[in-house]
């Protein structure tokens, strides 16, 4: 298994066994193991963007923004965690382009037309140029855990979860300003 962005339809299915996925998980088929970490929220835009050169934005500020409109089956309590659908005030937030991939969330950024929220790792492991990541000031973190089918829990998936849970006594990763030069955010020193 790659402990990459797995949609949720692919752990439906059963062609994958467990997923790395954020929180919330509403889903009566799916149970959740603990939280293995939190990721800093980030908003992706293109660096021609008017706002591409602010220190930070805040949830308020999605109200003017256009956000990519993914046609994944990702539940609205997972998609809200990064792209609520108003802003604290009541606005609503806009969606732009359709899209079907993480490479066409990408393009639709970097040409300007809509921006996304991500998890400050998709900074650190998919830099692109033209891109600038922003930390949004007031958003809380996102929170990730392994999940599974209820129905098909194995011996491997308890021992998976396990190790991971084992692993999760490390001490996570700080997280430094974003390096406007290189576009990303990663681990500080």
């Amino acid at each position: 298994m790659e402990l990459r962005d797995i949609e949720m339809a692919q752990l439906r299915s059963g062609e994958v066994d467990v997923a790395h996925v954020w929180l919330p998980v509403h889903e009566p088929d799916l149970t959740t193991g603990p939280v293995t970490h939190t990721s800093p929220v980030l908003l992706m835009l293109a660096d021609s963007h008017p706002c591409a050169d602010r220190d930070s934005v805040c949830l308020e500020d999605y109200g003017d923004l256009t956000f990519v409109n993914p046609t994944a089956p990702v539940p609205t309590s997972m998609e809200e965690a990064f792209q609520p659908f108003r802003t604290p005030a009541g606005r609503p937030i806009p969606r732009g382009p359709s899209v079907s991939s993480r490479d066409d969330q990408v393009k639709a950024v970097v040409s300007g037309r809509a921006v996304l929220a991500v998890p400050a790792e998709a900074a650190r492991f998919s830099p692109w140029p033209h891109l600038v990541y922003l930390p949004v000031r007031d958003a809380p973190p996102v929170h990730w855990a392994f999940a599974w089918r209820t129905a098909d829990e194995t011996p491997w998936v308890r021992a998976f979860v396990r190790a991971a849970g084992r692993r999760r006594g490390a001490a996570p990763p700080r997280w430094r300003r974003p390096d406007r030069r290189h576009g990303w955010w990663g681990p500080g020193g």
